[in-house]
Protein backbone atom coordinates (compact mmCIF):
# COMPACT_ATOMS: atom_id res chain seq x y z
CA UNK A 1 0.00 0.00 0.00
CA UNK A 2 1.09 3.04 -0.75
CA UNK A 3 -0.85 7.25 -0.23
CA UNK A 4 -1.49 9.37 -2.74
CA UNK A 5 -1.65 13.14 -1.35
CA UNK A 6 -2.52 16.61 -3.40
CA UNK A 7 -2.18 19.88 -2.20
CA UNK A 8 -4.58 22.83 -3.69
CA UNK A 9 -3.46 26.45 -4.29
CA UNK A 10 -5.16 29.68 -4.55
CA UNK A 11 -4.65 32.88 -4.68
CA UNK A 12 -6.15 35.07 -2.22
CA UNK A 13 -6.49 38.53 -2.69
CA UNK A 14 -8.01 41.09 -0.06
CA UNK A 15 -10.65 42.26 -1.74
CA UNK A 16 -11.90 42.32 -5.30
CA UNK A 17 -9.54 45.90 -5.99
CA UNK A 18 -6.46 43.93 -6.02
CA UNK A 19 -7.92 41.98 -9.05
CA UNK A 20 -6.94 42.29 -12.37
CA UNK A 21 -9.23 44.84 -14.34
CA UNK A 22 -10.61 41.87 -16.22
CA UNK A 23 -11.53 39.68 -13.37
CA UNK A 24 -12.89 42.51 -11.33
CA UNK A 25 -15.08 43.46 -14.27
CA UNK A 26 -16.49 39.69 -14.47
CA UNK A 27 -17.10 39.52 -10.59
CA UNK A 28 -18.73 42.80 -10.60
CA UNK A 29 -20.61 41.49 -13.47
CA UNK A 30 -21.62 38.13 -11.88
CA UNK A 31 -23.00 40.38 -8.54
CA UNK A 32 -25.40 42.45 -10.45
CA UNK A 33 -26.54 38.73 -11.66
CA UNK A 34 -27.59 37.54 -8.87
CA UNK A 35 -30.73 39.44 -8.67
CA UNK A 36 -31.13 36.48 -11.68
CA UNK A 37 -31.40 33.82 -9.28
CA UNK A 38 -34.73 31.69 -8.40
CA UNK A 39 -33.98 31.00 -4.81
CA UNK A 40 -36.89 30.94 -2.99
CA UNK A 41 -36.34 28.03 -1.02
CA UNK A 42 -32.78 28.16 -0.22
CA UNK A 43 -32.98 32.13 0.14
CA UNK A 44 -29.04 31.34 -0.68
CA UNK A 45 -28.56 33.34 -4.56
CA UNK A 46 -25.67 32.02 -6.82
CA UNK A 47 -24.62 33.64 -9.26
CA UNK A 48 -21.58 33.37 -12.28
CA UNK A 49 -19.84 34.86 -15.11
CA UNK A 50 -18.49 33.00 -17.91
CA UNK A 51 -16.20 33.95 -19.79
CA UNK A 52 -15.58 32.47 -23.05
CA UNK A 53 -12.11 32.80 -25.02
CA UNK A 54 -13.36 35.30 -27.40
CA UNK A 55 -14.79 37.65 -24.32
CA UNK A 56 -18.27 36.75 -24.43
CA UNK A 57 -20.02 36.73 -21.23
CA UNK A 58 -22.40 34.28 -20.06
CA UNK A 59 -24.38 34.47 -17.13
CA UNK A 60 -25.82 31.86 -14.78
CA UNK A 61 -28.07 31.99 -11.24
CA UNK A 62 -29.02 29.14 -9.70
CA UNK A 63 -32.64 28.03 -10.46
CA UNK A 64 -34.51 26.10 -7.45
CA UNK A 65 -37.31 24.24 -7.74
CA UNK A 66 -39.38 22.63 -5.16
CA UNK A 67 -38.84 19.21 -6.03
CA UNK A 68 -35.13 19.71 -4.90
CA UNK A 69 -33.15 17.65 -7.54
CA UNK A 70 -35.00 19.54 -10.11
CA UNK A 71 -33.06 22.89 -9.88
CA UNK A 72 -29.69 24.06 -10.84
CA UNK A 73 -26.47 25.36 -9.40
CA UNK A 74 -25.53 28.90 -11.45
CA UNK A 75 -22.26 27.42 -12.70
CA UNK A 76 -23.92 24.03 -14.50
CA UNK A 77 -26.56 27.11 -15.85
CA UNK A 78 -23.76 29.19 -17.35
CA UNK A 79 -22.07 26.45 -19.00
CA UNK A 80 -24.73 24.33 -20.24
CA UNK A 81 -25.52 27.64 -21.58
CA UNK A 82 -22.41 28.34 -23.59
CA UNK A 83 -22.11 24.87 -24.84
CA UNK A 84 -25.33 25.37 -26.34
CA UNK A 85 -24.96 28.78 -27.85
CA UNK A 86 -21.45 28.72 -28.51
CA UNK A 87 -20.33 25.05 -28.43
CA UNK A 88 -16.70 25.64 -30.11
CA UNK A 89 -15.85 28.56 -27.73
CA UNK A 90 -13.93 27.64 -25.11
CA UNK A 91 -13.99 29.03 -21.49
CA UNK A 92 -11.72 30.86 -19.77
CA UNK A 93 -12.66 32.70 -16.80
CA UNK A 94 -15.91 31.76 -14.43
CA UNK A 95 -16.19 33.89 -11.37
CA UNK A 96 -18.72 32.99 -8.72
CA UNK A 97 -20.43 34.97 -6.26
CA UNK A 98 -23.58 34.15 -3.76
CA UNK A 99 -25.86 36.53 -1.41
CA UNK A 100 -28.42 35.77 0.97
CA UNK A 101 -31.40 37.31 2.45
CA UNK A 102 -30.61 35.56 5.80
CA UNK A 103 -27.31 37.71 6.07
CA UNK A 104 -24.08 39.07 4.57
CA UNK A 105 -22.30 36.13 2.52
CA UNK A 106 -18.95 37.24 3.27
CA UNK A 107 -16.56 34.51 2.69
CA UNK A 108 -16.30 33.08 -1.02
CA UNK A 109 -18.75 30.14 -2.07
CA UNK A 110 -17.25 26.75 -3.08
CA UNK A 111 -19.12 25.07 -6.19
CA UNK A 112 -20.99 21.34 -5.58
CA UNK A 113 -19.21 18.56 -6.45
CA UNK A 114 -21.85 18.25 -9.91
CA UNK A 115 -20.69 21.91 -10.89
CA UNK A 116 -17.09 20.95 -10.42
CA UNK A 117 -17.56 17.59 -12.32
CA UNK A 118 -18.86 19.85 -15.35
CA UNK A 119 -16.26 22.49 -14.88
CA UNK A 120 -13.63 19.61 -15.61
CA UNK A 121 -15.83 17.79 -18.44
CA UNK A 122 -15.11 21.30 -20.31
CA UNK A 123 -11.52 21.71 -19.57
CA UNK A 124 -11.32 18.18 -20.89
CA UNK A 125 -13.19 18.95 -23.72
CA UNK A 126 -11.43 22.25 -24.80
CA UNK A 127 -7.81 21.15 -23.22
CA UNK A 128 -8.30 23.80 -21.26
CA UNK A 129 -8.07 25.12 -17.70
CA UNK A 130 -10.57 27.76 -16.48
CA UNK A 131 -9.40 30.47 -13.90
CA UNK A 132 -11.67 29.67 -11.03
CA UNK A 133 -12.67 33.38 -9.27
CA UNK A 134 -14.71 32.96 -6.05
CA UNK A 135 -15.91 36.11 -3.91
CA UNK A 136 -18.79 36.34 -1.36
CA UNK A 137 -20.34 40.13 -1.05
CA UNK A 138 -17.50 41.18 1.10
CA UNK A 139 -14.18 39.40 2.15
CA UNK A 140 -11.22 37.75 0.70
CA UNK A 141 -11.38 36.69 -3.08
CA UNK A 142 -9.82 33.04 -4.08
CA UNK A 143 -8.69 32.74 -7.83
CA UNK A 144 -7.73 29.22 -8.12
CA UNK A 145 -6.30 27.78 -11.89
CA UNK A 146 -7.99 24.43 -13.07
CA UNK A 147 -10.90 23.00 -11.35
CA UNK A 148 -7.90 20.29 -10.45
CA UNK A 149 -7.89 22.63 -7.37
CA UNK A 150 -11.05 21.72 -6.00
CA UNK A 151 -11.58 18.15 -7.17
CA UNK A 152 -8.03 16.85 -8.01
CA UNK A 153 -9.12 13.45 -8.95
CA UNK A 154 -12.71 14.31 -10.88
CA UNK A 155 -14.76 11.24 -13.62
CA UNK A 156 -12.73 11.20 -16.79
CA UNK A 157 -13.76 9.40 -19.76
CA UNK A 158 -10.83 6.77 -20.01
CA UNK A 159 -12.59 5.40 -16.56
CA UNK A 160 -15.79 5.14 -18.98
Amino acid sequence: MYQKSTATTLSVFASEGELSENLKEILIKARKNTENSYAPYSKFRVSCALQLTDGTLVMGSNQENIAYPSGLCAERVAIFAAGAQYPHTPPKVIAITATSEKGVVNHPPTSCGACLQVMAEYEKRFNTELTIVLSGESGEVYVAEGVKQFMPWSFASDLV
